[in-house]
C-alpha cells in the first residue's frame, strides 16, 4: 500500500481545477482562498509571487518554477510587484471541463502559465499535511527531481502546443503533479531525524504504516507490526513515536476512524458492515471508538453531515483530532 497516495486519496474533494493563463505586461493577478492548495507553473516569461502579508519579500518565477500553496490563502501574482491586481477570474469553455483559460493583453512582454487548485478536504487531513511549509517553491533546477521536471515539461509542451487529447492530458498530468511535488518536498528532507518526511522513508517505520493502510481492519498489535518489519517490539515502537509522534495504534485507530468517517459521508452500508470494515467485532465497539475520536456517534454524524468540508459538533472534532496540529 502506498501511504502517501492513500493519505491524499481519503482527502480528495473533488478534481483538480487549472487555468491556461496568457498574460501580458503590465498584469496583476489576485487569487481568493480556496479550501485545498494552490499551485502556480510558469510555462514561458516570468513573474513574481506576492504573498499575503509579506509584501516585502515577493519571490521571483522564471519557466520551469513551481510553487504550491499549503493552505490554499489569499496570494497574487503580478509582472512587478507594484502593479494593480484583478480577480482571476478564469473562463471555462465547458462547464464540466476542469481546464479554464485567462487572458490579459497588454503591451510589455508574455507569460504564460497553469494556474489551478487541488481540491481537498479540510478535516482530518492527513498529518502529513500539517509538516509542509507553507509555502513551497521549487525552482527549475537542471538534474533535480526528474519526474517533476518531467511532469512540467509535458505540461508546457501540451500548453504550447494544442493537439487533440489535451482535455485528457492535462488534468491527469496536473492530477499527478501532486505527488511529485510532495515526493520533491520529501526528498529535500530526508535527513530530518524526525517527521512524516522520514518516517515514510524509513524501512521499518514506512512499511508498518504500508501494512496498517494495507489492512487496517486487522487487529494489529505493537508486535505483529514490529515483527512485519523485523524489529524488536522495544525498538520499533520508541522508531514509530520518533518519528510519527503518535504510539503505531494511536495512528491505527486514527487512520480507521479517518476511513469509517469517509464511508460515512459516501456510502449508506450499514454500520455494524462498516465496522467490521475499519477491524471492530461489533457496531458497539465500533460506535464507543468513533464517539471518543470524533466527539459524535457515527448514526448521528452520518444523519447531521453535509456534503461540506464542515462537519457536526466542530469543537469536539476539531479537539479530537488536536493531537495531529499541535
Amino acid at each position: 500500500m502506498d501511504v502517501l497516495a492513500d493519505a491524499l486519496a481519503a482527502m480528495r474533494a473533488g478534481l483538480p481545477r487549472s487555468a491556461r493563463t496568457d498574460v501580458r505586461a503590465p498584469w496583476g493577478l489576485r487569487f481568493p482562498e480556496i479550501n485545498g492548495m494552490s499551485f502556480h507553473v510558469v510555462v514561458r516569461g516570468s513573474c513574481w509571487l506576492l504573498p499575503t502579508g509579506d509584501r516585502s519579500q515577493p519571490t521571483q518565477l522564471f519557466p520551469g518554477d513551481l510553487v504550491l500553496l499549503r493552505d490554499g490563502s489569499t496570494h497574487a501574482l503580478a509582472d512587478q510587484p507594484g502593479t494593480p491586481l484583478t480577480d482571476f477570474d478564469p473562463v471555462l469553455s465547458d462547464p464540466a471541463s476542469p481546464i479554464g483559460r485567462v487572458e490579459l493583453d497588454g503591451p510589455g512582454a508574455a507569460t504564460l502559465m497553469l494556474c489551478g487548485a487541488y481540491q481537498l478536504r479540510r478535516f482530518r487531513a492527513h498529518p502529513l499535511m500539517a509538516e509542509l511549509p507553507e509555502v513551497i517553491y521549487i525552482p527549475a533546477s537542471r538534474g533535480a527531481h526528474p519526474g517533476l521536471r518531467a511532469a512540467i515539461d509535458l505540461l508546457g509542451s501540451e500548453l504550447e502546443n494544442a493537439r487533440p487529447g489535451g482535455a485528457g492530458i492535462v488534468p491527469a498530468l496536473v492530477d499527478a503533479m501532486l505527488l511529485y511535488i510532495l515526493r520533491a518536498w520529501m526528498d529535500d528532507h530526508d535527513s530530518e531525524s524526525h517527521g512524516w518526511a522520514s518516517a515514510l522513508l524509513d524501512p521499518a517505520v514506512g512499511g508498518a504504516l504500508a501494512a496498517i493502510h494495507s489492512d487496517p481492519a486487522r487487529r494489529w498489535t505493537v508486535q505483529d507490526l514490529s515483527a512485519t518489519v523485523g524489529l524488536a517490539r522495544s525498538t520499533f515502537a520508541e522508531r514509530f513515536v520518533r518519528l510519527v509522534g503518535t504510539p503505531p495504534l494511536t495512528y491505527l485507530t486514527w487512520w480507521r476512524m479517518t476511513i469509517a468517517e469517509r464511508r460515512l459521508r459516501h456510502s449508506s452500508d450499514p454500520l455494524d458492515v462498516l465496522a467490521r470494515e475499519v477491524g471492530y467485532a461489533s457496531e458497539f465497539a465500533f460506535a464507543k471508538a468513533f464517539k471518543r475520536e470524533l466527539g459524535v456517534a457515527p448514526g448521528q454524524y452520518r444523519r447531521a453531515v453535509a456534503p461540506t468540508d464542515t462537519a457536526p459538533s466542530e469543537k469536539s472534532l476539531v479537539r479530537a483530532n488536536s493531537r495531529w496540529t499541535g
